[in-house]
């Protein structure tokens, strides 16, 4: 009798085998002749070796559509057993998708700029009020280059900045101190891949998530590198984080000039970044407005608000 042993490695096996195994036993009656176990992430064939052929190939399919999609409907298995395009693969102009399935794609036209200038040059700016999507789309940029291989790791860096408060001596080691500045970017990454899959991207430094501080003196090469918050660095500091960029590297920086929370004397590193650097071939700026917020509809009126009371302010003192 023939055996074969497949490895289920970048994706969430409880995702393959569904609820229940109900996913699992449905590749079981498609495939009679086999004899099929699963212990793990590991799935082993018994049987005739032409159906084993076959059944391994369909593994692959389901194993690569959940890698993508990060969860996979019944009805998608029999599309793939049969030969048929899924559901899922027909959609089109997704970046990538979430853990529940649900498609992660432009929502406006300045996400859509940002996605194609994604493609197209190596340093973007993505400026803008909270709320549209910056960092999100940023980060599901890199993840899906980081699926397609296009680039080996993804470093996600912010200014460790508190944003008006004093929040002292914080316990425990160096990363139990900075963790909580980088949480957005661990929210993020957490809704687009597997828990499992990603802390294993983190233990190998595949994923790479740290301070501003901590770049100096690094050659960042073959990678998507995100600087979030960057209203918050100096001059000096991103001018350290632009001359990081190595082979094969994109950079995208993204800010919002209306939260800087720096001391009152120190100018924002992204306003001088912006004023110097918009004009060079290479570099694509994308300045999101109030028009581009995607959560929800209180923060559009939020920020109308702020504005018009910071425009009052202005009139008041001339």
């Amino acid at each position: 009798m023939t055996e074969k042993h497949i490895i289920l490695e970048d994706i969430d096996p409880m995702a393959f085998f569904g609820p229940g195994n109900s996913h699992l036993l449905m590749v079981k009656s498609l495939f009679p002749k086999l004899r099929i176990v699963a212990r793990g992430n590991v799935i082993k064939l018994m049987g005739d070796e032409e159906e084993m052929a076959k059944a391994d190939e369909c593994i692959e399919k389901i194993r690569y559509h959940i890698s993508v999609h990060n969860s996979i409907a019944e009805e998608d298995i029999l599309d793939i057993i049969k030969g048929r395009k899924t559901n899922a693969g027909a959609a089109k102009g997704v970046v990538v998708y979430n853990m529940s399935g649900r498609p992660i794609k432009s929502r406006n036209e300045n996400q859509q700029k940002l996605i194609d200038a994604f493609d197209k040059n190596d340093m973007m700016f993505a400026v803008g009020p909270a709320g549209t999507g910056k960092t999100y789309l940023s980060i599901a940029l890199a993840v899906k280059a980081l699926k397609e291989k296009t680039a080996k790791k993804i470093i996600l860096c912010r200014p460790a900045v508190e944003a008006g408060e004093k929040l002292g001596f914080l316990p425990g080691d160096i990363k139990d101190k900075i963790d909580p500045y980088l949480q957005p970017l661990y929210d993020a990454l957490e809704d687009m891949l597997p828990a499992v899959k990603l802390q294993d991207l983190i233990d190998k430094h595949v994923i790479q998530i740290c301070p501003l501080a901590f770049m100096r003196g690094r050659t960042l090469s073959d990678a998507v590198v995100i600087l979030d918050e960057a209203q918050n660095t100096t001059a000096a500091q991103l001018k350290m984080f632009l001359t990081r960029m190595g082979w094969n590297t994109k950079m995208i920086i993204t800010g919002d000039l209306t939260q800087i929370d720096l001391p009152r004397e120190e100018r924002s590193g992204l306003k001088v970044a912006l004023s110097i650097l918009s004009d060079i071939e290479g570099i694509s700026v994308i300045n999101f407005t109030k028009q581009d917020i995607v959560r929800h509809k209180l923060v559009t009126r939020i920020v109308e608000a702020y504005s018009k009371s910071e425009n009052k302010d202005i009139k008041d003192k001339i």
